[in-house]
């Protein structure tokens, strides 16, 4: 009998993609769905986590290229990154488990605080819930690699269950002005940087601020609403420029590293990892939506039935057909902070910030949507850069001291807004709490 459940806790609940499929298989259980939408759901499931694995390993692979190459652009050799760190597809085969575990513990936290308090917000943006708890687990773990995960699991669970409850909170006030209704709340890790755009745009749009919707942009630009060609053209003018400046450099690791293209062109070589940067995140995010898309409508049909008067807090592009244009002036102001602190950090505090284009286009424009109501295009433009100024100088503060043994590659792709505010608080906490 021993080792009839070893076996099964080896096999089944260790390994993180089949213990994702049994929890949306037990969601869809309890909501007797049929037979096929049960096979169906736990099967994309499993799919789209091990699809995410694939897309972090593309997305590493050309960082492996942009890092050295812009180091060695500011003159800092390999010193700008960690080094011996684990990675997130060791991380998230190692831990993966825990991640979906606490993902649940926390949604039914949620669920019970909206039933019993006065803020009725269920969190439904599965892939940011994927991403919080990720990079949390991976502070407590950077404090103490031997921690006590039957402790962890539980703890962890209350607090990232809080914070997804009282971020839409945060954020319904302007929401409730931008959308016309409070029946919909911004669920996202971009939540305080929305709530500082508006808070601080109507500083700088003056009594009248004149509304970005007010101002014509032509249809030329309708490619700046597409995340995908913005990460890639970003991402491509940023390599090119970078190898482009290596060329400049007469030092054995510039010419290294240019002979790292072998016989294909160096520019070629860096446009083609550019792309494949982008199509590194694409495939990330296509498996997270995939295994999200089965887990949160198993996770929503139990919480519709246990919160009378649920307030649905959902993913942020929900308030860009309010406010079209003050998409692109804030995608344009954290694009604009995102260059910026590259520059300054690069030279400053000898990091490479990696301008996170995926994390930059949806909470740039969701601030400038946030910004917009408050100081018009002035606030929509300044809660763009609020976001880059945020992202830029968490980037290089949780990478080289919240998650240097564990994850800083994530947090160079996919840390978000709200990770980057309290994380180091969080980090702060545990160091007091003892290692």
């Amino acid at each position: 009998m021993f080792d009839v459940v070893k076996w099964i806790a080896s096999n089944l609940f260790g390994v993180p993609a089949f213990l994702v499929g049994l929890i949306v298989l037990l969601g869809l259980v309890l909501q007797k769905a049929s037979l096929s939408k049960m096979i169906s759901g736990t099967l994309k499931t499993i799919m789209g986590f091990l699809i995410i694995n694939v897309g972090a390993g593309v997305i590493v692979g050309a960082l492996l290229i942009f890092q050295p190459l812009w180091a060695e652009v500011f003159g800092l050799g390999a010193g700008s990154m960690p080094t011996g760190f684990m990675g997130f597809t060791e991380f998230n085969g190692v831990f993966g488990g825990y991640i979906a575990l606490i993902m649940a513990l926390g949604f039914l936290v949620n669920v019970l605080i909206a039933r019993f308090t006065k803020f009725k917000y269920i969190y439904l943006t599965g892939h940011m819930m994927f991403w919080t708890t990720a990079i949390f687990l991976g502070i407590i773990l950077s404090v103490n690699p031997d921690v006590n995960m039957a402790i962890i699991v539980p703890v962890l669970s209350v607090i990232m269950g809080t914070y997804w409850t009282l971020q839409p909170a945060l954020t319904q006030k302007y929401m409730i002005k931008i959308t016309g209704t409070d029946q919909i709340a911004l669920g996202h890790t971009v939540g305080v940087g929305a709530w500082l755009a508006a808070v601080l745009g109507k500083y700088v749009g003056g009594k009248n601020p004149k509304s970005a919707e007010d101002i014509v942009i032509s249809e030329k630009l309708s490619f700046l609403r597409d995340s995908n060609v913005i990460t890639a053209l970003t991402m491509a003018v940023l390599f090119v420029v970078g190898a482009g400046l290596l060329y400049t450099r007469n030092t054995d690791a510039a010419k290294a590293i240019i002979a790292s293209s072998g016989s294909q062109n160096f520019i070629i070589y860096n446009i083609l990892k550019s792309i494949e940067f982008a199509a590194g995140i694409a495939v990330v995010l296509f498996g997270v939506r995939l295994f999200i898309g089965e887990l949160i409508p198993a996770f929503k049909g139990i919480s519709t039935k246990l919160v009378p008067g649920a307030v649905p807090a959902v993913d942020c592009p929900v308030v860009y057909p309010y406010a079209p244009n003050s998409v692109i002036f804030g995608f344009f102001g954290a694009f604009a902070g995102g260059l910026f602190w590259m520059l300054i950090l690069g030279s400053v505090a000898s990091y490479i910030f990696v301008p996170t284009m995926i994390v930059l286009f949806f909470h740039g424009a969701t601030a400038g949507v946030f910004g917009n109501s408050t100081g018009g295009y002035k606030g929509a433009l300044l809660g763009g850069f609020i976001i880059a100024t945020i992202v830029a100088i968490g980037q290089f503060y949780t990478v080289m001291y919240l998650l240097p043994n564990t994850i800083p590659d994530t947090a160079s792709w996919a840390g978000d807004t709200d990770m980057f505010i309290f994380g180091p608080l969080f980090y702060f906490v545990m160091t007091l709490l003892g290692r």
